[in-house]
Formats: structure tokens, C-alpha cells, sequence
């Protein structure tokens, strides 16, 4: 966190920047919430606030800070559990923001124009306010309320609502995204013996790596971070955005719109689909329309349904209504929360969940809602906490990371939380 802290970037000259410097004066904290449908972004949010999401080449409070310039002190307002990981607000005059909506310009320039107790609301869900943070210590999330006066904003907004929502923005994300990341930097240039095919931008980021390969960016553009690798053979169609230290396989085949997020390794054939962080996919095998957590892993020949045999929508399970959803679409793969696991030959169905800390196994196919810390195919069986904290010391151990006591802290409130639904089975 303290890196994102640091930025100080002037955001491509966007027309709201100019607000952001007058509240700037007398606001001196942002506060990213989660609202009353936090449980809709589940597994993705049993262990990080709606802000921390990636879609596209940055996260969610990544594209506010870089388009407000902001170089203040960021908290959050979130489940309970997590507050010993993403500290609340303490200033007196804060403006938050749904740490799910997705800023462009008309948005960010009515939110950075907020007077005191003033709020913009879309629909049922609050997007921002600004007030006294001591008033909202307490809380868990976030909604309209009566006692702030709500200003008009007629624009749309943007909202994550649902985990497929993930890959099917990222496409326009990555697009406005670039802009962000790239306006202001210098790219350094392609290594020969590589090719690039058409101008819709390419980025590359000091210290990138990129060997043999093929990029395509005549349907998007292609980003490649600071210090991440392409190994030989690799080819890439944008929208495409390589994070921090992440590497691409020899041989890997990569289609639009695809985001592989900091430290994270992937072979094999992904389309459409986001890495959050720190995950590994490092061998053959199709991942598509898919998102997966940090520090998980897919084994080798893993392979994901996306689409059903009668082409039908697809239903995903979903943890609020605690029932499965209709997505309304023909697309949708595989949603593994963080730490999660699966074994080599792996076949996942068309729209399934899986929660933290499963360690899947098994013949067959698994079911379509895996439960956190489950261990293997058989009903019943599970991770046992004092060896997942183990396993989760020994992944994170592999990326220079160590295991904090607050994320301990909230991986056994998680074990705890599991075992209630497993005594109802």
C-alpha cells in the first residue's frame, strides 16, 4: 500500500484535476467504502475491500489517486475483520468514495466538488459523501441516508456489482487505463527480433523484458510493466496489461481483454480474464472470462468451461442470496478467491466458485460453489487452519512476503466463519 500512498502522477491532464487541488486544502483524508452489496463481490471481498480490486491495468483506488494527484493517507471503511489490514479514517473532514465505482472524468469532477454533507447516489447505492469520518467508525459499509443532502449527478455510473462484471469491463479499463499510466512516461523501446503488429499503443516499462514474441495491437493496447518478463514465443492481442514482476511462459498465447496483475506467472492460454496478484497459471491449459485472486496457483493442464454445450446463460453462485444467480451470459469461467488451490488436470465447469483457501483435488469435475478452506472433491473435507497458515507462510515466503499477524488475524476469523455453514450441511 505505502507505494500506491506515493504517487504522484498528473493523470493525463484530465479537466477535474483542478478540483481535486481546492479540496485538497481543507479535505485531508480519502476514504474508499464498501456499500450494502459487498457479499455480491464475494470471494473476492472475504479478504480486501472493493478498492483494492484490479480491472484494467490498475486497481480500483489506483485510478482515483492517479487522477486526483492525491498524496494524502488512504483508509478504507469495510467489514470489521479486516480494519487491523486496511485502517478506518481518522480525520474529522473526509470525502469517501465506493471503493466499486469506476471514475472517468464527469464523475471525478462532481465528487471532488462535494460540499460538507453532501452525497451522490446512483440508484439504490451511495457513491460518494463528504463529512466528519468520526460519524461512520462504527460501520461496516456504507448507504444513502436522509441525513445527507443529495446532489444531482445525471451522468452513469459504473459500478462493480458482480465478479464477471471484472473481465467484462476490463476491455474499456485497460483502454482508459493506458492513458493514465503511459502519458506521462517515456516507453522504452521493443527489443529486436520481436514484432509488433499495428499502432493502438505499446508501452513498455524500465527493466521489461521481452523475447521472440508477438504483439498484436490492432485491438487494443498492450502495457508492460516495470520489470516483468515475456519469455520466447509468447503472443500477446491487446487490450493486454502485464503487472509489476509478472512474467509470461514460453509459448504463451494471450487474447484480449487480459490483465495478469504484479508478480504473477501464466502460460498456457488465457482470454479474457484478470490475475489479480501473485498468482501462478504457469503451464498449459485454457483459462477464459475468469477471475482469480492472489497467492493462488492452477496446476498443470487446468482447463476452465466457459461456455455451456447449449449455449445457455450462465448461473454463478451467489454469497448474499445464498443461491445461484443468472448472469445473463453466454460467457462466464472460473472465480477462485485468494490463496485457493487446484491440482494438475483440473477441470473446472462454466461459472464456478471458489472460495479462499481451498485446496481442490479430485476426479471429475468439482462442484460449482467450492466453500472456503475445503480440501480435495469429497464432501466434508477440510483445510485445517494451522496448515493453511503454513502453506500461505511458504507461498508469500516465495515472493519476499511474510504472513502478517492482522492477516493471520483475519484468516481465522475466515476459518471460524467457514465452519458454520459446513454444521448446517
Amino acid at each position: 500500500m505505502s507505494e500506491v500512498l506515493k504517487m504522484n502522477v498528473a493523470g493525463g491532464g484530465y479537466p477535474s484535476i483542478r478540483y481535486f487541488h481546492e479540496i485538497n486544502a481543507y479535505c485531508m483524508q480519502i476514504a474508499f467504502f464498501d456499500d450494502q452489496f459487498r457479499e455480491d463481490l464475494f470471494p473476492f471481498l472475504m479478504t480486501r475491500p472493493a478498492a483494492t480490486l484490479r480491472c484494467g491495468v490498475l486497481t480500483v483506488e489506483e485510478k482515483w489517486i492517479r487522477r486526483c494527484s492525491f498524496q494524502g493517507s488512504v483508509r478504507y471503511i469495510t467489514a470489521n475483520y479486516l480494519s487491523t489490514i486496511f485502517a478506518r479514517p481518522d480525520s474529522t473532514d473526509c470525502l469517501l468514495i465506493n471503493g466499486s465505482a469506476l471514475p472517468d472524468d464527469a464523475l471525478v469532477a462532481a465528487v471532488m466538488k462535494l460540499g460538507s454533507n453532501q452525497q451522490i447516489v446512483h440508484g439504490d447505492r451511495l457513491v460518494a459523501l463528504r463529512c466528519e469520518a468520526s460519524r461512520l467508525l462504527q460501520r461496516e459499509f456504507l448507504m444513502p441516508e436522509d441525513q445527507f443532502e443529495s446532489v444531482q449527478f445525471d451522468s452513469d455510473v459504473r459500478l462493480l456489482r458482480h465478479p464477471w462484471d471484472l473481465f467484462q469491463m476490463n476491455d474499456g479499463q485497460i483502454r482508459s487505463d493506458f492513458s493514465l499510466v503511459s502519458g506521462n512516461e517515456t516507453s522504452q523501446p521493443l527489443p529486436e527480433g520481436n514484432t509488433l503488429i499495428g499502432n493502438g499503443g505499446l508501452f513498455i516499462g524500465p527493466g521489461a523484458r521481452i523475447q521472440a514474441s508477438v504483439i498484436n495491437t490492432e485491438t487494443g493496447p498492450v502495457y508492460i510493466a516495470a520489470g516483468a518478463e515475456v519469455m520466447e514465443g509468447t503472443l500477446i492481442r491487446g487490450p493486454f496489461a502485464l503487472g509489476e514482476q509478472a512474467v509470461l511462459k514460453m509459448g504463451a498465447r494471450i487474447y484480449g481483454a487480459t490483465t495478469i496483475g504484479p508478480g504473477c506467472k501464466v502460460g498456457g492460454e488465457v482470454s479474457n480474464s484478470i490475475l489479480l496478484a501473485n498468482s501462478n497459471k504457469a503451464h498449459d491449459g485454457f483459462l477464459g472470462n475468469s477471475v482469480v485472486g492472489e497467492w493462488c496457483n492452477l496446476g498443470a493442464d487446468t482447463n476452465n468451461s466457459n461456455l455451456k454445450n447449449n449455449y445457455s446463460s450462465i448461473r454463478v453462485w451467489n454469497h448474499r442470496t445464498n443461491s445461484s444467480l443468472d448472469t445473463g451470459l453466454q460467457f462466464c469461467g472460473l472465480f477462485m478467491g485468494d490463496h485457493s488451490k487446484c491440482s494438475i488436470n483440473t477441470m473446472f465447469n462454466t461459472g464456478t466458485v471458489v472460495d479462499v483457501f481451498a485446496n481442490v483435488f479430485g476426479a471429475g469435475f468439482p462442484a460449482k460453489h467450492i466453500p472456503s478452506f475445503s480440501w480435495g472433491s469429497e464432501e466434508g473435507g477440510h483445510f485445517m487452519l494451522d496448515k493453511a497458515l503454513d502453506a500461505a507462510s511458504r507461498v508469500m515466503a516465495r515472493r519476499g512476503r511474510e504472513l502478517s499477524a492482522a492477516e493471520r488475524e483475519m484468516l481465522e476469523h475466515l476459518y471460524m466463519s467457514s465452519l458454520h455453514p459446513r454444521a448446517e450441511d
